[in-house]
């Protein structure tokens, strides 16, 4: 399969470790930088047709390798197997390890610079709305990892988008973000986890499509208009 996209190089401020990062430039006038945060399984091919399809709208977008410091190019299939190994690296990963090695792909990203994210990522992606600099917008999409972060609070405009038959994510952990944050959009789906990924037997097409949408208008609301930057 191929891609459009090239592997970069990315120093994390809080240990000088180098790790890599999927990135691809928009080919038309640009929005903005995206930082787009993996799901457990790494950087996958799934990963590099979100970012491609994002650099089809008219965003740089950088995709950090998150677990390159417990095993290199991890990227794996949706075997139980798999999916064990990938909820183990993500739960030997620090927040702010995380934190830190996202502010260096934001640092890569000419502005305005957006982040968005996918399962693991997707609480990922509240956690650089609320403790990195230069973010604009963010768009979360099914973190059940947010209630560990529940209690701080986005620095910037920021969207939530949950499955209502997420069997990992109950709705009354979207209710205590909600009550917590009662100012932020949360938008909930006829779908389960991972309805973006067309790998996934949760995959739901309109609601996908949806909560795309959502996420570029929340970014071209902030700063991500055709041109500019």
């Amino acid at each position: 399969m191929a891609f459009a996209g090239e592997t970069i190089r990315l120093t994390s401020p809080l240990d000088g470790f180098e790790f890599d990062a999927y990135r691809v430039r928009p080919d038309d006038a640009r929005r903005g930088g995206l930082l787009l945060i993996q799901e457990i399984f790494g950087v996958t091919d799934h990963i590099r047709e979100l970012c491609d399809g994002f650099a089809a709208d008219g965003y740089e977008v950088i995709a950090p390798a998150f677990y390159d410091r417990l095993e290199r190019g991890f990227a794996c299939d949706y075997a139980e197997a798999s999916i064990q190994q990938g909820v183990k690296y993500s739960q030997a990963t620090p927040w702010a390890q995380v934190a830190a090695d996202a502010q260096a792909a934001l640092d890569a990203l000419q502005g305005p610079r957006f982040v968005t994210g996918y399962c693991w990522g997707g609480a990922a992606t509240w956690l650089v709305a609320c403790r990195c600099e230069g973010v604009s917008a963010a768009a979360c999409f099914y973190g059940r990892r947010i209630s560990e972060l529940v209690d701080e609070t986005p620095r910037c405009p920021t969207i939530l988008h949950f499955g209502k038959t997420d069997a990992s994510i109950p709705m009354e952990k979207v209710d205590e973000i909600r009550e917590r944050h009662p100012d932020l959009p949360i938008y909930l789906y006829d779908a389960g986890h991972g309805f973006v990924s067309d790998r996934r037997r949760d995959y739901h097409e309109d609601s996908a499509r949806l909560a795309r949408l959502r996420t570029l208008q929340v970014f071209a609301r902030n700063g991500g208009g055709r041109g500019e930057a």
